[in-house]
Protein backbone atom coordinates (compact mmCIF):
# COMPACT_ATOMS: atom_id res chain seq x y z
CA UNK A 1 0.00 0.00 0.00
CA UNK A 2 1.56 3.28 -1.14
CA UNK A 3 0.84 6.98 -1.87
CA UNK A 4 -2.49 8.79 -0.16
CA UNK A 5 -3.88 5.32 1.26
CA UNK A 6 -0.79 4.44 2.96
CA UNK A 7 -0.06 8.19 4.72
CA UNK A 8 -4.08 7.89 5.78
CA UNK A 9 -3.19 5.11 8.00
CA UNK A 10 -0.46 6.58 9.33
CA UNK A 11 -2.25 9.85 10.29
CA UNK A 12 -4.88 6.64 11.74
CA UNK A 13 -2.35 5.24 13.55
CA UNK A 14 -0.88 8.85 14.86
CA UNK A 15 -4.09 10.33 16.36
CA UNK A 16 -4.46 6.73 18.04
CA UNK A 17 -1.79 7.36 20.09
CA UNK A 18 -2.71 10.29 21.51
CA UNK A 19 -5.42 12.56 22.40
CA UNK A 20 -4.05 15.97 20.59
CA UNK A 21 -1.91 16.56 17.54
CA UNK A 22 -0.93 20.08 15.90
CA UNK A 23 -1.45 20.11 12.19
CA UNK A 24 2.72 20.87 12.20
CA UNK A 25 3.42 17.84 14.17
CA UNK A 26 1.37 15.68 12.54
CA UNK A 27 2.86 16.71 8.96
CA UNK A 28 6.71 16.35 10.90
CA UNK A 29 5.99 12.99 11.36
CA UNK A 30 4.08 12.25 7.94
CA UNK A 31 6.67 14.25 6.56
CA UNK A 32 4.25 16.26 4.14
CA UNK A 33 2.11 19.86 4.56
CA UNK A 34 -0.59 20.54 6.69
CA UNK A 35 -3.05 21.16 3.24
CA UNK A 36 -2.03 17.26 2.54
CA UNK A 37 -2.87 16.50 6.71
CA UNK A 38 -5.83 18.15 6.15
CA UNK A 39 -7.04 16.23 3.13
CA UNK A 40 -6.10 13.00 5.26
CA UNK A 41 -8.02 14.23 7.87
CA UNK A 42 -10.98 14.77 5.57
CA UNK A 43 -10.71 10.99 3.87
CA UNK A 44 -10.58 9.73 7.47
CA UNK A 45 -14.20 11.70 8.33
CA UNK A 46 -15.45 10.11 5.28
CA UNK A 47 -14.44 6.51 6.64
CA UNK A 48 -16.27 7.37 9.65
CA UNK A 49 -13.94 8.20 12.41
CA UNK A 50 -14.66 11.63 14.79
CA UNK A 51 -11.57 13.77 14.47
CA UNK A 52 -12.32 16.93 15.89
CA UNK A 53 -10.35 20.47 14.93
CA UNK A 54 -9.46 23.11 16.78
CA UNK A 55 -8.55 26.32 15.44
CA UNK A 56 -5.68 28.68 16.53
CA UNK A 57 -2.00 28.93 17.19
CA UNK A 58 -2.75 25.76 19.71
CA UNK A 59 -5.20 24.27 17.76
CA UNK A 60 -5.06 20.06 16.20
CA UNK A 61 -7.27 17.18 15.93
CA UNK A 62 -8.13 14.83 18.33
CA UNK A 63 -9.55 11.49 17.34
CA UNK A 64 -13.03 10.99 19.49
CA UNK A 65 -15.06 7.89 20.44
CA UNK A 66 -18.03 7.42 17.91
CA UNK A 67 -21.65 5.42 18.07
CA UNK A 68 -19.63 2.72 16.18
CA UNK A 69 -16.12 1.07 16.69
CA UNK A 70 -14.47 2.04 12.95
CA UNK A 71 -11.72 -0.45 12.14
CA UNK A 72 -8.49 -0.01 14.18
CA UNK A 73 -4.84 -0.09 13.16
CA UNK A 74 -2.04 -1.76 14.98
CA UNK A 75 1.28 -1.49 14.46
CA UNK A 76 3.22 -5.52 14.56
CA UNK A 77 4.70 -4.97 18.29
CA UNK A 78 1.02 -3.66 19.28
CA UNK A 79 -1.19 -6.41 17.48
CA UNK A 80 1.56 -9.37 18.90
CA UNK A 81 0.91 -7.72 22.67
CA UNK A 82 -2.82 -7.79 22.07
CA UNK A 83 -2.80 -11.44 21.06
CA UNK A 84 -0.12 -12.52 23.60
CA UNK A 85 -2.37 -10.25 26.90
CA UNK A 86 -5.91 -12.09 25.07
CA UNK A 87 -3.72 -15.53 25.10
CA UNK A 88 -2.52 -15.29 28.87
CA UNK A 89 -6.28 -13.76 30.24
CA UNK A 90 -5.49 -17.03 32.49
CA UNK A 91 -7.32 -15.88 35.83
CA UNK A 92 -9.56 -13.58 34.88
CA UNK A 93 -12.88 -15.37 34.66
CA UNK A 94 -12.66 -14.66 31.19
CA UNK A 95 -11.33 -16.80 29.35
CA UNK A 96 -14.20 -17.63 26.59
CA UNK A 97 -14.46 -14.07 25.82
CA UNK A 98 -10.89 -13.56 25.75
CA UNK A 99 -10.58 -16.62 23.26
CA UNK A 100 -13.16 -15.25 21.03
CA UNK A 101 -11.95 -12.16 20.95
CA UNK A 102 -8.40 -13.28 19.71
CA UNK A 103 -9.81 -15.57 17.03
CA UNK A 104 -11.66 -12.08 15.90
CA UNK A 105 -8.14 -10.17 15.90
CA UNK A 106 -6.37 -12.67 14.20
CA UNK A 107 -8.85 -13.09 10.95
CA UNK A 108 -8.40 -9.48 10.14
CA UNK A 109 -4.21 -9.81 10.28
CA UNK A 110 -2.58 -10.16 7.09
CA UNK A 111 -0.91 -13.70 6.90
CA UNK A 112 2.24 -11.87 7.57
CA UNK A 113 1.69 -10.59 11.19
CA UNK A 114 -0.74 -13.88 11.69
CA UNK A 115 2.21 -16.24 11.52
CA UNK A 116 4.26 -13.75 14.30
CA UNK A 117 1.08 -13.88 16.29
CA UNK A 118 0.82 -17.46 16.04
CA UNK A 119 4.05 -18.15 16.52
CA UNK A 120 3.74 -16.80 20.55
CA UNK A 121 2.11 -19.98 22.06
CA UNK A 122 2.19 -19.54 25.76
CA UNK A 123 1.05 -21.78 28.17
CA UNK A 124 -0.37 -19.84 30.93
CA UNK A 125 -0.79 -21.51 34.22
CA UNK A 126 -2.83 -20.26 36.98
CA UNK A 127 -2.15 -19.84 40.60
CA UNK A 128 -4.49 -22.09 42.15
CA UNK A 129 -7.54 -24.03 41.02
CA UNK A 130 -9.48 -22.23 38.36
CA UNK A 131 -11.73 -19.36 39.71
CA UNK A 132 -14.98 -19.21 38.89
CA UNK A 133 -16.07 -17.32 35.58
CA UNK A 134 -17.04 -13.79 35.99
CA UNK A 135 -20.13 -12.42 34.29
CA UNK A 136 -18.96 -9.81 31.93
CA UNK A 137 -22.92 -7.77 33.22
CA UNK A 138 -21.71 -7.98 36.54
CA UNK A 139 -18.26 -6.90 36.33
CA UNK A 140 -19.56 -3.78 33.59
CA UNK A 141 -22.48 -3.30 36.17
CA UNK A 142 -20.20 -2.85 38.91
CA UNK A 143 -17.02 -0.95 37.09
CA UNK A 144 -20.22 1.64 36.01
CA UNK A 145 -21.16 2.16 39.89
CA UNK A 146 -17.63 2.56 40.96
CA UNK A 147 -17.03 4.97 38.09
CA UNK A 148 -20.35 7.08 38.79
CA UNK A 149 -20.11 6.82 42.33
CA UNK A 150 -23.36 5.98 43.23
CA UNK A 151 -24.49 3.03 46.12
CA UNK A 152 -24.92 -0.24 44.74
CA UNK A 153 -27.04 -2.93 46.12
CA UNK A 154 -26.80 -6.65 45.58
CA UNK A 155 -27.26 -9.92 46.83
CA UNK A 156 -24.05 -11.61 47.91
CA UNK A 157 -23.21 -15.28 48.50
CA UNK A 158 -20.47 -15.62 50.89
CA UNK A 159 -18.22 -19.01 50.85
CA UNK A 160 -18.30 -21.29 53.69
CA UNK A 161 -14.67 -21.28 53.99
CA UNK A 162 -12.34 -18.26 53.03
CA UNK A 163 -10.49 -17.82 50.03
CA UNK A 164 -7.25 -18.32 52.36
CA UNK A 165 -6.33 -19.20 56.23
CA UNK A 166 -5.63 -15.59 56.92
CA UNK A 167 -8.68 -14.03 55.39
CA UNK A 168 -10.64 -12.94 58.58
CA UNK A 169 -13.31 -10.79 56.76
CA UNK A 170 -15.64 -13.33 55.20
CA UNK A 171 -19.53 -13.36 56.64
CA UNK A 172 -22.21 -15.48 56.70
CA UNK A 173 -25.93 -14.69 57.29
CA UNK A 174 -27.47 -11.96 55.95
CA UNK A 175 -25.97 -12.01 52.34
CA UNK A 176 -28.77 -8.30 50.91
CA UNK A 177 -25.74 -5.17 51.19
CA UNK A 178 -25.54 -1.82 50.96
CA UNK A 179 -22.74 -0.59 49.20
CA UNK A 180 -20.42 2.80 48.51
CA UNK A 181 -18.10 0.74 45.68
CA UNK A 182 -14.95 2.53 45.40
CA UNK A 183 -12.08 -0.05 43.42
CA UNK A 184 -12.41 -3.19 41.46
CA UNK A 185 -9.33 -5.28 41.99
CA UNK A 186 -7.60 -8.70 41.40
CA UNK A 187 -5.92 -11.10 43.80
CA UNK A 188 -4.43 -14.04 43.17
CA UNK A 189 -6.78 -14.57 40.03
CA UNK A 190 -9.69 -13.10 41.59
CA UNK A 191 -12.07 -10.53 40.68
CA UNK A 192 -13.09 -8.18 44.24
CA UNK A 193 -15.10 -4.96 45.14
CA UNK A 194 -13.12 -3.22 47.22
CA UNK A 195 -16.42 -0.66 48.93
CA UNK A 196 -17.57 0.67 51.67
CA UNK A 197 -20.43 -1.34 53.55
CA UNK A 198 -22.97 1.09 54.60
CA UNK A 199 -24.46 -1.59 57.32
CA UNK A 200 -21.53 -2.45 58.57
CA UNK A 201 -19.96 0.38 58.57
CA UNK A 202 -16.50 -0.29 57.85
CA UNK A 203 -14.89 -1.60 54.49
CA UNK A 204 -15.04 -4.85 52.84
CA UNK A 205 -14.00 -7.01 50.05
CA UNK A 206 -16.39 -8.57 47.79
CA UNK A 207 -15.53 -11.39 45.33
CA UNK A 208 -17.40 -10.02 42.22
CA UNK A 209 -18.24 -14.20 40.70
CA UNK A 210 -20.66 -14.04 44.40
CA UNK A 211 -22.46 -10.59 43.33
CA UNK A 212 -25.59 -10.51 41.80
CA UNK A 213 -26.39 -7.00 41.62
CA UNK A 214 -30.22 -5.29 42.57
CA UNK A 215 -31.91 -2.54 41.13
CA UNK A 216 -32.53 0.27 40.98
CA UNK A 217 -29.40 1.75 41.88
CA UNK A 218 -28.96 3.86 45.14
CA UNK A 219 -28.22 7.64 45.33
CA UNK A 220 -24.85 9.02 44.41
CA UNK A 221 -22.38 9.29 47.02
CA UNK A 222 -19.25 11.37 48.12
CA UNK A 223 -16.20 9.20 47.90
CA UNK A 224 -14.83 8.40 51.19
CA UNK A 225 -10.74 8.22 51.54
CA UNK A 226 -9.55 5.01 51.37
CA UNK A 227 -7.23 4.03 54.20
CA UNK A 228 -4.21 4.53 53.29
CA UNK A 229 -4.96 6.22 49.79
CA UNK A 230 -3.73 3.11 47.79
CA UNK A 231 -5.85 0.68 46.46
CA UNK A 232 -2.80 -2.03 45.96
CA UNK A 233 -2.04 -1.96 49.44
CA UNK A 234 -4.92 -1.60 51.25
CA UNK A 235 -5.93 -5.02 49.41
CA UNK A 236 -2.44 -6.47 50.24
CA UNK A 237 -3.05 -5.70 54.02
CA UNK A 238 -6.55 -7.22 54.56
CA UNK A 239 -5.66 -10.48 53.10
CA UNK A 240 -2.43 -10.33 54.85
CA UNK A 241 -4.52 -9.80 58.08
CA UNK A 242 -3.43 -6.55 59.20
CA UNK A 243 -6.11 -3.48 59.28
CA UNK A 244 -3.37 -0.98 57.60
CA UNK A 245 0.05 -1.85 56.67
CA UNK A 246 0.61 -3.74 53.45
CA UNK A 247 3.31 -5.79 55.41
CA UNK A 248 2.79 -9.06 57.04
CA UNK A 249 1.62 -9.04 60.54
CA UNK A 250 4.32 -10.62 61.59
CA UNK A 251 8.10 -10.64 60.02
CA UNK A 252 10.92 -12.78 61.45
CA UNK A 253 14.18 -13.95 60.38
CA UNK A 254 16.54 -17.00 61.30
CA UNK A 255 19.62 -18.21 60.36
CA UNK A 256 20.17 -21.25 58.22
CA UNK A 257 22.82 -23.57 57.68
CA UNK A 258 22.61 -23.69 54.06
CA UNK A 259 23.81 -21.41 51.36
CA UNK A 260 21.87 -18.16 50.06
CA UNK A 261 22.26 -19.72 46.18
CA UNK A 262 20.15 -22.76 47.31
CA UNK A 263 17.65 -20.68 49.72
CA UNK A 264 17.26 -18.23 46.63
CA UNK A 265 14.94 -19.99 44.34
CA UNK A 266 12.56 -20.48 47.43
CA UNK A 267 12.44 -17.47 49.04
CA UNK A 268 9.19 -15.92 47.43
CA UNK A 269 8.53 -12.25 48.82
CA UNK A 270 11.00 -12.80 51.41
CA UNK A 271 15.03 -11.65 51.64
CA UNK A 272 18.12 -13.44 51.85
CA UNK A 273 21.91 -12.84 53.35
CA UNK A 274 24.63 -14.79 52.86
CA UNK A 275 26.59 -15.08 56.34
CA UNK A 276 29.51 -17.85 54.26
CA UNK A 277 30.03 -21.31 53.05
CA UNK A 278 26.97 -22.69 54.32
CA UNK A 279 25.18 -20.26 56.11
CA UNK A 280 22.58 -17.39 55.41
CA UNK A 281 20.53 -15.41 57.49
CA UNK A 282 16.15 -15.23 55.61
CA UNK A 283 13.73 -12.76 57.05
CA UNK A 284 10.43 -13.63 55.93
CA UNK A 285 6.52 -12.69 56.94
CA UNK A 286 2.80 -14.31 57.37
CA UNK A 287 -0.11 -13.99 58.60
CA UNK A 288 0.71 -15.62 62.41
CA UNK A 289 3.97 -16.46 64.69
CA UNK A 290 3.39 -20.13 64.06
CA UNK A 291 2.55 -20.15 60.39
CA UNK A 292 5.82 -17.80 60.07
CA UNK A 293 8.15 -20.76 61.70
CA UNK A 294 6.25 -23.48 59.67
CA UNK A 295 7.20 -21.53 56.23
CA UNK A 296 11.13 -21.86 56.88
CA UNK A 297 10.57 -25.71 56.55
CA UNK A 298 10.18 -25.32 53.18
CA UNK A 299 14.13 -24.72 52.93
CA UNK A 300 14.92 -28.26 54.59
CA UNK A 301 17.78 -26.57 56.69
CA UNK A 302 18.90 -26.46 60.23
CA UNK A 303 18.01 -23.26 61.92
CA UNK A 304 21.06 -21.91 64.30
CA UNK A 305 18.99 -18.52 65.37
CA UNK A 306 15.72 -17.32 65.10
CA UNK A 307 14.64 -13.52 65.92
CA UNK A 308 12.00 -12.07 67.50
CA UNK A 309 11.16 -14.48 70.46
CA UNK A 310 7.79 -14.92 69.16
CA UNK A 311 9.13 -17.11 66.33
CA UNK A 312 11.62 -18.80 68.42
CA UNK A 313 8.55 -19.68 70.71
CA UNK A 314 6.86 -20.29 67.57
CA UNK A 315 9.30 -23.20 66.41
CA UNK A 316 9.49 -24.82 69.89
CA UNK A 317 5.47 -25.46 69.31
CA UNK A 318 5.94 -26.76 66.35
CA UNK A 319 8.42 -28.99 66.94
CA UNK A 320 6.14 -30.23 69.93
CA UNK A 321 3.64 -30.94 67.90
CA UNK A 322 5.75 -32.47 65.77
CA UNK A 323 7.46 -34.70 67.80
CA UNK A 324 4.09 -36.00 68.97
CA UNK A 325 3.72 -37.62 65.86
Amino acid sequence: MTGPSSRTLRLLALLQTRPDWTGPQLADRLETSERTVRRDVDRLRGLGYRITAVRGPHGGYRLEPGSALPPLLFDDEQAVALAVALRTAVGTGMEEAAALALATVRQVLPPRLRRRVDAVQVAAVPRGPRPAPVDTGVLLTLAAAVRDRYELRFDYRPDQRPDHAFDHRRERGDTRRRTEPHHLATWNDRWYLVAWDLDRGDWRIFRVDRIAPRTPAGPRFTPRDLPGGDVTAFVQARFRGAAGDPDWPCRGEAVLLASADAVAPYIGDGRVEPLGPGRCRVSLGSWSWTALAASFARFDADVEAADPPELARAFARLATRFAAL
